[in-house]
């Protein structure tokens, strides 16, 4: 049964990360807090974790994860710049954006649009988790945790435990309760192309 890993928002403790972290190595999957909500990961190359995370929110093969990265120099490792992309991702990381771009060698294949050969990527705005994927060492993949036949997503650390708690290792809350989508831009040109908006402001995108 998950059960809950209670942090600090601003200073999560150094000793609940890493239990948390060393749960995700092993090949457990956790739901984590972002800037717009919980998700549901697993360690970067863990095929039986990305397998366990569709069955949870029955998602097809075709659906596609987001890399969840600590920082722009660690997502500059597993995709592919412009330097106006780049400096465009600078100015708005950390924060609710996901860049869509083509991913590097670093990344398995299996996480990359078979087609295009693409990634989606982001750098949350919360301690947490940034604690988290440090303790890890690599970026963590995820999706937004909305249970199947549900539009909106699960948002509070105790409900996750009681509706999918027998599913994961647990549940790291640092008590946000935000429930929203990120806004999805395509930088694989240089050029800004929004592919959905959300909580981050499309304004700084100059469209």
């Amino acid at each position: 049964m998950g059960h809950l890993i209670s942090v600090l928002k601003d200073s999560p403790q150094p000793h609940k990360i890493a239990q948390a972290a060393s749960l995700l190595k092993k090949g457990e999957v956790a739901a984590v807090p972002t800037d717009t909500g919980f998700s549901l990961v697993c360690h970067l190359d863990d095929k039986e974790g990305l397998a366990k995370i569709r069955l949870i929110r029955q998602l097809s093969e075709k659906k596609h994860f987001t890399l969840l990265c600590s920082s722009l120099g660690q997502m500059s490792k597993l995709a592919r710049f412009g330097n106006g992309g780049y400096r465009l991702a600078k100015s708005l990381t950390p924060g609710p954006y996901t860049f869509i771009l083509e991913a590097s060698k670093e990344v398995p294949r299996r996480l990359s649009h078979p087609s295009k050969k693409t990634i989606g990527l982001r750098v949350p705005s919360n301690k947490a988790l940034e604690d988290l994927i440090n303790a890890i060492g690599e970026p963590l993949v995820g999706t937004t945790l909305i249970m199947p036949g549900e539009e909106e997503p699960l948002s509070e650390g105790w409900q996750i435990q009681d509706r999918i708690g027998e599913h994961i290792a647990f549940v790291l809350d640092d008590g946000t309760y935000i429930a929203g989508d990120t806004t999805v831009v395509d930088l694989q040109n240089d050029v800004p192309v929004v592919i959905r908006e959300g909580m981050g402001s499309t304004e700084p995108l100059g469209l």
